[in-house]
């Protein structure tokens, strides 16, 4: 299987599937003298562990992380960082009925178009939990950009219907609220919302919004490597994620140039900043300056309870309710993971932008005194 590294310069390579011994991360790239330990990466990877709210699947693990190479007393060494997660609540025999047939919504039938062949046991790499290798590099690559004053924030917009109120964002809210909605009203009805429609053995669908501050204008290439193209598939490669938005996104194809536009002017010290955001921080490919806001629109949970149609390995149609334990929404649990694949893009890119100037190879090689 081709297609598990993501990344050029700080480039992630995950391995692992849903109920093998374990799953992780290779990481290549990391700049050596980072002071690194296993809680940083635990932070995160908690963030996105099972079993811990009612929205939620019910599989219990601790998602412990182990870091398996690249770090020296309590500092990274420049080499490949290898981080490892063992799995130690599969329950495999909830899904032995459908190695027989194709589940709607999910990647079984495309799996054994592609292979002849698939793990059908919790969706194999296929699986929500690959994340996990996601998630521990994103740890690694938030941690280095908040050195350089950049932050990235990821939250839920909002859940099915309900829409979260952001004029009082606050991250200590997307961090305690189940939903990781900024706010406590949107997050009650939100979690009433799921509860009738888990009772009707339904699931939910919904978007998260990420905003990335203090970077500067100039990361990013113009042409197929521009930083909301990467963006975009660094997010769009999120399992149940059908659809990216940069910005003020689809809205823009309602509007006039007079009002997508986005006016330049100057502060009180003579910077040039935009008076609006429109573009969402990106104009041509490239960081203008201003906050990066990226949307992702997160469809509902395949696995639900209810009978649904389908037709099995043999060409016949058949009704099916399936088995096992499953999220009835996949949005707060992924909030993290988009949050990890902004801050590896990103960190990625500004790496690369090093060497867009000889200007800037001769201030990174120039010796001290020359």
């Amino acid at each position: 299987m081709s297609g598990s590294i993501f990344g050029k310069n700080f480039r992630i390579s995950t391995w692992g599937e849903s109920h093998g011994p374990a799953l992780g991360v290779v990481i290549d790239g990391v700049p050596a003298g980072l002071e690194l330990n296993e809680e940083d990466i635990q932070k995160f990877l908690d963030r996105r562990k099972p079993g811990t709210s009612a929205l939620s699947t019910p599989r219990k693990e601790d998602d412990k992380a182990r870091i398996l190479s690249g770090i020296f007393e309590g500092k990274t060494t420049g080499t490949p960082i290898s981080i490892m997660v063992m799995n130690t609540s599969q329950q495999s025999a909830d899904y032995s009925d459908i190695a027989l047939y194709y589940r709607p919504g999910h990647a079984d039938f495309t799996f054994d178009a592609k292979y002849g062949f698939r793990d059908y046991r919790g969706g194999g790499r296929s699986s929500g939990r690959e994340t996990i290798g996601r998630v521990a590099a994103g740890a690694i690559a938030s941690k280095i950009l908040e050195s350089l004053g950049i932050t990235v924030e990821c939250y839920t917009r909002s859940i099915g219907p309900i829409e979260a109120d952001l004029t009082n964002y606050s991250r200590e809210k997307v961090l305690k609220n189940p939903t990781a909605m900024p706010d406590d009203k949107a997050n009650e009805e939100a979690l009433k919302y799921v509860s009738e429609m888990r009772e009707k053995l339904d699931s939910v669908g919904g978007v998260m919004e990420c905003r990335i501050k203090g970077v500067p204008a100039g990361i990013g290439e113009p042409v197929f490597d521009k930083l909301d193209a990467l963006l975009s598939q660094a997010v769009m490669s999120i399992g149940a994620v059908k659809a990216v938005e940069i910005g003020d996104g689809t809205e823009v194809s309602k509007k006039n140039g007079s009002t997508n536009n986005d006016a330049f002017t100057l502060d009180a010290d003579n910077n040039i900043i935009k008076k609006t955001n429109h573009s969402g921080g990106i104009l041509g490919g490239i960081s203008d300056g201003s906050d990066i806001i990226v949307r992702a629109h997160v469809k509902p949970t395949p696995s639900i309870f209810s009978e649904q149609q389908t037709v099995n390995k043999d060409g016949k149609e058949i009704t099916v309710q399936i088995k096992g334990r499953h999220d009835p929404i996949i949005v707060p649990r992924a909030v993290v993971v988009m949050e990890s694949m902004c801050a590896i893009t990103v960190l990625d890119l500004m790496i690369s932008n090093m060497a867009s100037t000889l200007d800037g190879l001769k201030k990174f090689y120039k010796k001290a005194g020359n």
